[in-house]
This record gives structure tokens, sequence and C-alpha cells, in this order.
């Protein structure tokens, strides 16, 4: 490799390292840092499960799921709060495996931390039994 396609490569890593960097620096700032809340494995034979959300006290505006190991057909949650409140939220999604929800936008946002989300579902497909299910919450 000669010396100029050297540098245009070394040059072409540097520019995209950088813009790497700067986008995630972005995302950092404007708040795009998801906490992981829980997780529960969505199994073949069942419909509806619980991710107990512990260790958090903080108020989430927004909600994902992400799935490992087999698809989820997902079909509506209900967000528990510390108060008791619940929200009832259809979210009627087809989420392949290895894939995610777009983020689900939570009212009353900033003054209620969650306590449980409860979800129901069907799988697709045979994976290892389950459904790796896991619940990330933004504030």
């Amino acid at each position: 490799m000669g010396k100029t396609r050297m540098n245009k490569t070394f040059k072409a890593a540097t520019y995209a390292f950088l813009l790497l960097s700067a986008w995630t620096a972005a995302a950092n700032a404007s708040g795009l840092n998801w906490d992981r809340l829980g997780r529960a494995e969505a199994q073949l034979s069942r419909d509806h499960d619980t991710i107990r959300v512990s260790g958090f006290r903080d108020s989430y505006r927004r909600l994902k799921i992400k799935v490992k190991d087999a698809p989820l057909d997902l079909r509506r949650m209900v967000v528990v709060y510390d108060n008791g409140a619940t929200e009832n939220l259809n979210v009627r999604r087809f989420i392949p495996q290895g894939g995610e929800t777009r983020p689900i936008d939570l009212r009353g946002s900033g003054k209620r931390s969650i306590r449980k989300v409860e979800f129901w579902y069907s799988t697709r497909g045979s994976g290892r039994g389950h459904s790796d299910v896991i619940l990330y919450g933004l504030r």
C-alpha cells in the first residue's frame, strides 16, 4: 500500500472516529441514555408476564422493550406506578428476534416512579422456548 493511500485511509478512519465521538457526545448530552429497568422470560406456553422495577426511584418519560432469542408479538402493557396508579398502553407491535419497540411515551412523566410493567404477548417461532424481554426507561 502506498504512502498516499495509507494517509487517505488514516484520514478517513480518523474522520469516522470523530463523527462517531461527536454523535455519542450529542446523544449523551440530549439524555438518550436508556436505563435497563428489568427483564423477563416470555415463555412460549404463556401470554402474560411482569417486569418488576427495583432500585430505580426516578421518573421515566419513555419506555422501550428489546427482545432476544425469539420474536415477540407485544399486544399491550400496563405500567403500575409506585402510587398505585396504572397506565394502559396498547402497543400492538411485532418485535423480531434482536429487535426493539419504538420509544413509548408515558403520560404524566416526571411525576411518578414505576413499580412494575405487565405485558401481554404471543411468541412466534421456537427460539429456545422463550424470548428474553428487556425493559428500558428514558428519564
